[in-house]
């Protein structure tokens, strides 16, 4: 178990923008793993995170996320279009957002978006270094917010 340094801290909400069913296991496992204190949400695509976000149905009674982890690579509507509009939002833009992701062209978006680099995290194969990349996001979540 790597633990988390905040586990004694109150509960998480997280809000989990992934379509690959695996990748979804294996962050929920990763919490546990790290012992957070996490209550992990996850919608597959971008509609459903905006749909989620602005609290429409089926969602409307959801808790709103303390932290966004967003795949870029989605169906329907991508990372990036849910990220500029969670931008252009400010009540949404609040909300702290990590770039999770299997892609590493997309770094752009790092300039892009104004966020900083250590936001964008591409996802990594083995179990114990998907676990650290929660760990990281966890750990980052006061700093990564899309700026306008």
């Amino acid at each position: 178990m790597i633990g988390y340094s905040n586990m004694a801290a109150e509960l998480i909400n997280i809000l989990l923008v992934e379509d690959n069913p695996g990748d979804a296991v294996l962050a929920r496992e990763a919490l546990v793993d790290l012992g957070a204190k996490a209550r992990l949400r996850v919608v597959s695509t971008g509609i459903e995170a905006m749909a989620f976000l602005r609290r429409q149905p089926p969602y409307a009674n959801e808790t709103a996320p303390d932290l966004i982890l967003l795949d870029l690579n989605l169906p329907a509507m991508n990372g990036r279009e849910v990220l500029a509009e969670i931008r252009n939002d400010s009540q949404l833009g609040r909300i702290p957002l990590v770039i999770l992701t299997s892609s590493r062209g997309d770094s752009d978006i790092i300039d892009k978006f104004n966020l900083l680099p250590e936001c964008y995290i591409v996802k990594p194969t083995a179990f114990a270094d998907y676990t650290l990349a929660i760990k990281r996001a966890l750990e980052l979540r006061t700093r990564c917010r899309p700026i306008r």
